[in-house]
């Protein structure tokens, strides 16, 4: 079995002085501490490779019946689209962000 890697502890001063380099070793697989006052503080740690998603995982496992399938895949109507939209003519159905 093999050791888990060692940390570094790093001061922010010197983490903001070298950030990049520091960035480029928590990629690599090291865990780096950030202190702060020479008291830990957070850690930078690189982030798992992303898991590779297979297409139809769900195949066989959702069902829906023909009605529903019906109601989803039907266009929406003038009307739906405007609500969903907003009227730009109609300000008081466009809604302020």
């Amino acid at each position: 079995m093999s050791q888990p890697p060692t940390a570094s502890t790093i001061n922010v001063h010197e983490a903001k002085t070298h950030f990049s380099k520091l960035l480029e070793r928590a990629h690599n697989g090291e865990e780096i501490i950030l202190a702060k006052a020479g008291k830990p503080y957070a850690r930078l740690v690189p982030l798992p490779a992303p898991r590779k998603r297979e297409l139809g995982f769900l195949s066989g496992r959702v069902r829906l019946s023909d009605a529903e399938n019906d109601e989803l895949l039907r266009p929406l109507t003038d009307e739906e689209v405007t609500d969903w939209e907003g009227d730009e003519t109609n300000p008081a159905s466009v809604q302020k962000q």
